[in-house]
């Protein structure tokens, strides 16, 4: 019967019986469970509609048109408004004039039925004529629209590309198809990612999906109080054990607010080590060194002692634990300390200072120590900036767990954006008030889709977001490259007598093109050599000697230094070089200002930190022309950062802010959070208990609130460097 039987008594309905995974019902059959069914990674687990992303991409609207107050001559329509993009100027004409369009009103003024014909198109058939170079051909076919439209152009570009075919001309690339696609939660799974078969299979009333939008403590008790009947308790007992445990140590390191269905690249670097440094404990090992670059990265100071202690767990277990670390609690919890210095880059690498904690506060050489035991600190400020009526305002903000909050900004401020860990800032920084500024001052990007209304944007006229996303991903790009200096000084190599006699162009004097770089590594400086089941090798170019040029390039000198040269200076020395260049100078300098004066010019830019990277970035800005009307944003600017070097951080950030600039930062480090002229802390605590702001105003208002970060930094503003 092919594990199919169906009896019939004598009397009474028929019984239906299966030894298949089906419904005797329907018929519904379903396949043998299995855990890739529970995996949004894999064909037989992920949602068919949106493959596994929770999410799908859909022509926006507001991307499509843009700018509202422009006319369709003018081109509202954007992606129907490129040079190439006559076929469609001449059917958006035919259009206009069947359906009484009038193609010299701005967009938002044409009435609604005719912006839903031209946007979704119509059954009707439209004749229109098109030009062809000599000839003129007459078309009659139903009017498209231009979203659908797009959706097709979109089907064709995937499905040559399948077949391995070539791009049509008149089709639009990936990348601009792009520019008018934004996200939205799949409608089929709700952003569960997994099948419906999938998403039918519970446990304790919790499909897999609804217990993955759980925190980890969350987690932690459900698994506890979960009730099985008896036989599945025996089945399920090793496996809840082994969870139980698992969610143990997450909790332990502090990591208790993350959702497991939290993206990793939306986790900070010190979250991403975190959830590594519970992978270890779990492991139970001995002698062992572990070694940590900052583990206290994105951690509020009230989580700072459970890190500490579960360091020194590991350390108790008979391990080693070695920390790079600028935290002051995580220095003063060591039992040795090596303070390296006593500068930066060239003017460091030296050992300025061990011992324990006690005697590097002792030393006078040490810098560290210095600031350790209040010798040295970084002064609140005399006075705070008032506030004024001029406030940029969100509300209702829902991204990820903000509960509605309603935020003002007050503009002309140097803002500061705190609460635990997990308790809001980036949703309602990053997620929220960015994509809204973005929208209104650069008409790039969706807004509003969490929240219910922004206003006061019209008070800006630029918004820089400054993030610690590297500059660059291969050697090839560095410092002087990526703030446009590199340019400046090949052109200032251009103009040299030497290279005028030689006819030497700018391009010369690019390691990127061919005619003055070394052709024996490309420009590299370095050869590459793949060692098959071994990591790749780096070696030095013989030809060049790794500088990258060659011979003939390297002969022409400015003040006796080749182009070569010059890259191997350190921005402090650079700008002594060339200070007396205009165009150079000010970049030079805004590098110098942020703290980098020790990194070459031609220092690999994937040899930089997160905080090198970010001040980098910030550099770049502040060569720039002043406007005196812009939103600086910045993500924990002092990760990487050591004590003196977050003084003269916040002294840039007071700069910018009197040049009528408002900077908004999201921070822990209550060096930063005291000098700020307005705070807004985010809880009362992370994950599903956060998304609230819990206090608003001056440092001392906060101090005085009984927040977390209100008891932290009541003690930061009492403490001795501030008397």
């Amino acid at each position: 019967s092919r594990g199919l039987v169906v009896i019939s008594p004598v009397e009474g309905e028929d019984l239906t019986f299966t030894d298949r995974h089906s419904c005797a019902a329907c018929g519904l059959t379903l396949p043998k469970l299995e855990p890739a069914a529970f995996s949004f990674n894999t064909p037989a687990g992920a949602c068919p509609t949106c493959d596994g992303l929770g999410d799908v991409l859909f022509f926006d609207e507001e991307l499509v048109v843009p700018d509202p107050k422009i006319s369709l001559r003018d081109g509202a329509i954007a992606p129907w408004s490129r040079r190439n993009a006559a076929f469609y100027r001449q059917l958006l004409d035919a259009a206009c004039t069947k359906y009484a369009v009038d193609p010299f009103a701005p967009w938002r003024d044409l009435p609604e039925e005719a912006r839903r014909i031209l946007l979704h198109g119509t059954d009707d058939e439209l004749e229109f004529t098109v030009a062809r170079e000599a000839s003129v051909l007459t078309l009659k076919r139903p009017f498209e629209g231009v979203l659908p439209n797009l959706e097709r152009r979109r089907h064709e570009l995937e499905r040559r590309k399948k077949e391995g075919g070539a791009r049509e001309p008149f089709d639009l690339a990936a990348d601009e198809l792009a520019r008018y696609q934004s996200r939205t939660r799949c409608a089929d799974c709700g952003g569960a990612r997994l099948k419906k078969e999938s998403l039918s299979v519970t446990v304790g009333g919790r499909n897999l999906a609804e217990l993955c939008r759980l925190t980890a403590a969350e987690c932690a008790g459900y698994v506890a109080s979960l009730a099985l009947p008896t036989r599945e308790a025996a089945v399920a007992a090793p496996l809840l054990a082994e969870i139980a445990t698992r969610l143990g140590f997450l909790v332990k390191v502090g990591l208790d607010y993350l959702t497991l269905d939290r993206a990793t690249d939306t986790l900070s670097g010190g979250e991403l080590q975190r959830i590594r440094l519970a992978t270890q404990i779990g492991s139970a090992l001995v002698g062992v060194t572990y070694v940590l670059d900052e583990p206290s990265v994105g951690l509020h100071q009230r989580d700072n002692a459970r890190l500490n202690g579960t360091l020194a767990e590991l350390r108790d277990r008979g391990n080693t634990v070695l920390v790079v670390e600028h935290d002051a609690e995580t220095i003063r919890a060591a039992d040795y300390v090596v303070d390296m210095g006593p500068g930066a880059g060239r003017a460091g690498g030296e050992v300025v200072a061990r011992g324990t904690p006690a005697e590097i506060e002792r030393d006078p050489r040490s810098l560290t120590g210095g600031y350790l035991s209040g010798r040295l600190s970084i002064p609140v400020p005399r006075r705070r900036r008032t506030t004024s009526s001029r406030a940029v305002v969100i509300s209702g903000a829902r991204a990820n767990n903000l509960k509605g909050v309603t935020a003002k900004f007050p503009l002309g401020l140097f803002i500061a954006v705190t609460g635990v860990s997990g308790s809001g800032k980036s949703s309602l920084v990053v997620d929220t008030l960015l994509p809204a500024v973005r929208h209104a001052v650069r008409r790039t990007g969706a807004a509003g889709l969490f929240v219910d209304g922004v206003s006061g944007v019209r008070d800006l006229d630029k918004i820089v977001e400054i993030d610690q996303a590297p500059i660059g991903r291969t050697p090839r790009s560095n410092p002087a490259t990526f703030t446009q200096l590199f340019g400046l000084v090949r052109e200032l190599y251009a103009t040299l007598p030497e290279s005028r006699a030689r006819g030497y162009r700018a391009g010369r004097y690019s390691f990127n093109v061919k005619g003055g770089r070394c052709e024996a590594c490309q420009g590299d400086g370095l050869i590459h050599i793949e060692m098959n089941f071994l990591p790749d090798a780096y070696v030095t170019c013989e030809v060049c000697g790794g500088r990258r040029y060659n011979r003939e390039t390297l002969e022409v000198r400015y003040r006796g230094r080749s182009i070569a040269d010059v890259l191997d200076l350190t921005c402090a020395e650079a700008l002594d070089m060339l200070e007396s260049h205009p165009k150079i100078r000010p970049i030079l300098a805004a590098m110098a200002s942020v703290g980098l004066g020790y990194i070459t010019l031609g220092q690999s830019a994937t040899t930089l930190s997160g905080g090198e990277a970010q001040r980098l970035k910030l550099a770049r800005e502040l060569a720039r022309k002043a406007t005196g009307s812009t939103l600086y944003v910045l993500d924990e600017p002092t990760t990487g950062l050591h004590f003196e070097d977050v003084k003269r951080l916040v002294e840039l950030l007071q700069q910018l802010v009197d040049q009528g600039n408002t900077v908004v930062v999201i921070e822990h480090n209550l060096d930063v959070v005291k000098c700020a002229d307005w705070v807004i802390d985010l809880g009362p605590e992370g994950g599903a208990q956060g998304g609230e702001i819990v206090a608003a105003g001056t440092p001392e208002d906060v101090a005085c609130s009984g927040t977390h970060t209100g008891r932290y930094l009541k003690r930061a503003l009492e403490s001795r460097g501030n008397r």
